[in-house]
């Protein structure tokens, strides 16, 4: 059972990476934005697909029944819009930021307002501002993660009905393959976030450049989602 529940969490690890998840996550993690939030993101990601794995499964292993197909198609369909706008909302954030309305306290209390545009905001001082952004859960990531764990269940938990011989072994099996989706995700997120961080600092025109690739490759691929499931649907 021990190598089971290995052949599990490598097996998450991997499905981590498939086309849709990947757009999905790089959008979410296409601004700038610390390390350490940039995997809280990937990781969020893992935790909502784990949790809709692990109640769908739960389902079907104890009732004995499997998902229609059709539902998966509508469940496949939804995120394929999702896709679209996750990708729309990032090109939206790259014309946002060509122009940067910025508020900030100086040291004598007085508040100045002012605009940045294009490359005279890549060289504005920071460092000269008293920010305090306060950070909470990244639910919109785990959001996203719920909707891929609906629409990928069918064939998960297909796989893990044909490896299982208990319906607890079972269970067992979709929470490593939850687990081993997050750590997946959560590495990945770190490495996308590596160029974009890198542009960010020194090439503002590079790092629009891969926000707008983003953007157009998941909406591109979202589009392309439903119009494969659609198919089925029409047929």
């Amino acid at each position: 059972m021990g190598s089971l529940l290995l052949i599990g969490l490598l097996i998450g690890m991997r499905h981590a990476l498939e086309a849709d998840h990947v757009a999905a996550v790089a959008s979410l993690v296409s601004r700038k934005q610390s390390l350490s939030h940039t995997i809280e993101q990937g990781g969020a990601w893992g935790l909502g697909h784990t949790i809709t794995l692990f109640l769908f499964g739960s389902i079907v292993l104890f009732m004995d029944t499997i998902m229609p197909e059709y539902l998966v198609k509508w469940l496949e369909i939804t995120v394929g819009v999702m896709l679209v706008l996750l990708g729309g909302d990032v090109l939206r954030w790259v014309i946002r930021d060509k122009v940067h309305f910025h508020s900030h306290k100086h040291n004598n209390g007085d508040y100045h307002f002012h605009a940045h545009a294009g490359e005279l905001r890549a060289k504005h001082d920071a460092s000269q501002h008293d920010h305090s952004h306060s950070r909470g859960f990244p639910l919109r990531a785990l959001m996203v993660g719920m909707m891929h764990g609906m629409a990928g269940s069918a064939a998960v938990i297909l796989l893990a009905l044909g490896t299982v011989t208990s319906p607890l072994q079972g269970l067992l099996y979709i929470l490593m393959f939850g687990i081993g989706s997050m750590v997946g995700m959560a590495l990945l997120s770190a490495i996308i976030s590596i160029p974009l961080r890198l542009s960010a600092k020194r090439l503002t025109w590079m790092h629009s450049g891969f926000q707008v690739l983003i953007g157009v490759l998941t909406i591109g691929l979202g589009f392309m989602v439903i119009y494969q499931n659609s198919q089925f649907l029409l047929a």
